[in-house]
C-alpha cells in the first residue's frame, strides 16, 4: 500500500490539517484535497471514489471528512483498516438503545392524533350507516309501490347526477370504504369517497398519551378524520315545478393500481320517480337504454318487467294503486362492474422521478377518456411527505397547498371534449416517489355515464 497522504477537511475541501507521507510540493497536496469535494455524488453509498491517478478513501465525522489519499494500486481493505486507525466513532450504550428504538416524540404525537380521527371517523361512519338505513326503511313505509294500471302522459321534468370517487396508486396501499355506495333524497349533499389510513395500537393507551400531551401544554388538534381526504361535491338544486319529476343519479368507485391496472370498477345508478299531483299516479315513462357495455338493469319488484322488457317502459304491475304522491321512489337501478381501462371516465398519470438532489420531481398529466361526458369540480389530491412544501412550476386549473393535511390539492373547474387533457408540474425537497401515492380523484357531472336516456 502506497499511501500519499492523511487529512482533515470540510465538506466544502477546506483543509483542516494534513499530512503527507510522499514528497509532494504543497500545491500539489492543496490541488488534491480541493478536487475531493467536486467528485463526492449524493448517489453513491459507498465511502471512496478514485481519479485517474489517486484514490480517495473517506469517513464522514459530522461536518468534517477524514481523508486518506492513496494510489489505485493500494489494497482497499488495508486502506480502510489504516483509516479506522485515525477515525473511530465512540458509541455508548444509550446511544445503541436510541438508535434501535427509534423513539421520536413528534411521532408519537402524529400516532396519537391520527388514531383518534381515524376513531372519530369510524363513528361518524356508522351513525351515517344507521342514517340511511333509517331513511331507507321510512322511504319503504310511506311508498310501498302502490299497484298500478295503464296510462301513459306526457310532460314532466327530470334531473341528472353523476359523481365520482377512485383512488389511483398501489393497491397494498389503498382502504377501501367501509361504507357501500347508497343513494339519499335528493334534498341531501352527494359527497365524495373518504380514503383514511388505519393506524394499530390501543385506543386506551393512545387517549391516555393524548390527556398527558394536553397536561403538558401540547396543542392537540383532533380534526375530524373526513377532512383528511374530501371533497365535497356541490349541493344539486332541484326545482319541482312539474306533476311528474325525474331523477337520474350515478355513483362511481373506482380503484387503479401505479401501473395503471384496473382493480375495481364499479357503477351504481338509480332512476327515481316523485309525483306531486294525483292525476299522474298511473303514469308509464319511457325509457331508451342505448348502452352496449353490459349493464345490469333491475326494476323495482312492483313495475311491470315484461313491459320494460319488451316497450322499454316503467309502470305498474297491477292497475289497483297509483304512485305514492310527493315520495322519491326508486323504479330502476343498473350496476357495471369492469376491469378494462377504456372504462374510465378519466386517465391520470403521475411520473414522480428522483432529482439527484435528494428530492423528486413530478408530473401528473390527466386525459378525458369519455369524450362524450363533462367532469365538473374535478379534485386530484395528491398526497405530501410530511413538513414538505412544493414548488410548482407549470399547471393548468388552479391548486392550493394544504399543509397541515400533507395535500396538494389540483382542482379543474370543468374537464370536457375541449380540455380533455392537462398536466402539472412541481418538485419537492426531501421525498421519494412512493410518497405521492395513492392519489385520490373525485368530481361530478350532469352528463350520466350510461347511456340509459328517460
Amino acid at each position: 500500500m502506497v499511501l500519499i497522504a492523511a487529512a482533515v477537511c470540510t465538506k466544502g475541501g477546506k483543509t483542516i490539517i494534513s499530512r503527507q507521507f510522499v514528497e509532494m510540493t504543497k500545491a500539489r497536496i492543496e490541488g488534491l484535497l480541493a478536487a475531493f469535494p467536486k467528485l463526492m455524488s449524493s448517489g453513491k453509498q459507498h465511502t471512496f471514489v478514485e481519479t485517474e491517478s489517486v484514490r480517495y478513501v473517506y469517513q464522514i465525522m459530522e461536518k468534517l471528512y477524514m481523508l486518506l489519499i492513496t494510489t489505485k494500486a493500494s489494497n482497499i481493505l488495508e486502506d480502510l483498516e489504516t483509516l479506522r486507525l485515525f477515525a473511530r466513532v465512540s458509541v455508548n450504550l444509550a446511544q445503541i438503545r436510541t438508535f434501535v428504538e427509534m423513539d421520536s416524540h413528534e411521532e408519537r404525537v402524529y400516532q396519537a392524533v391520527r388514531f383518534t380521527q381515524e376513531k372519530e371517523a369510524k363513528n361518524k361512519m356508522r351513525e351515517k350507516a344507521k342514517e340511511l338505513q333509517r331513511i331507507r326503511l321510512e322511504a319503504n313505509k310511506k311508498g310501498g309501490m302502490g299497484k298500478n294500471v295503464s296510462s301513459f302522459g306526457s310532460g314532466y321534468g327530470s334531473g341528472t347526477s353523476f359523481s365520482s370517487s377512485s383512488n389511483v396508486g398501489d393497491s397494498a396501499n389503498y382502504i377501501p370504504e367501509p361504507v357501500k355506495p347508497s343513494y339519499t333524497p335528493v334534498q341531501k349533499t352527494l359527497a365524495s369517497g373518504l380514503s383514511a389510513m388505519k393506524l394499530g395500537g390501543k385506543s386506551r393507551d393512545v387517549d391516555s398519551f393524548v390527556d398527558q400531551l394536553k397536561e403538558e401544554g401540547e396543542t392537540v388538534i383532533a380534526a375530524s378524520a373526513q377532512s383528511i381526504i374530501k371533497n365535497t361535491v356541490a349541493p344539486i338544486e332541484v326545482t319541482r315545478n312539474e306533476p311528474v319529476h325525474l331523477r337520474q343519479e350515478e355513483k362511481l368507485n373506482v380503484r387503479v393500481s401505479r401501473d395503471g391496472g384496473v382493480h375495481n370498477f364499479e357503477l351504481h345508478g338509480l332512476v327515481t320517480l316523485n309525483i306531486s299531483d294525483e292525476r299522474w299516479g298511473r303514469i308509464r315513462v319511457q325509457l331508451e337504454n342505448e348502452d352496449t357495455r353490459g349493464m345490469q338493469l333491475q326494476t323495482h319488484p312492483n313495475v311491470d318487467k315484461e313491459l320494460f322488457r319488451t316497450r322499454g317502459q316503467i309502470g305498474l304491475k297491477v292497475p289497483t294503486k297509483p304512485f305514492p304522491l310527493n315520495t322519491d321512489v326508486g323504479v330502476l337501478k343498473w350496476r357495471l362492474q369492469a376491469q378494462d381501462e377504456t372504462a374510465l371516465p378519466i386517465s391520470i398519470n403521475c411520473w414522480p422521478s428522483e432529482n439527484g438532489e435528494g428530492g423528486c420531481d413530478v408530473n401528473i398529466e390527466y386525459e378525458l377518456e369519455q369524450k362524450d361526458l363533462e367532469l365538473n369540480d374535478v379534485h386530484i389530491n395528491i398526497p405530501l411527505p410530511i413538513g414538505s412544501n412544493p414548488v410548482i412550476s407549470e399547471f393548468d386549473g388552479a391548486y392550493s397547498h394544504e399543509a397541515r393535511k400533507n395535500l396538494l390539492i389540483w382542482s379543474l373547474e370543468l374537464i370536457d371534449s375541449s380540455n380533455k387533457s392537462g398536466s402539472l408540474e412541481f418538485s419537492v425537497q426531501n421525498a421519494r416517489p412512493v410518497d405521492f401515492f395513492p392519489l385520490h380523484v373525485s368530481f361530478s357531472s350532469k352528463t350520466p355515464y350510461a347511456k340509459i336516456k328517460v
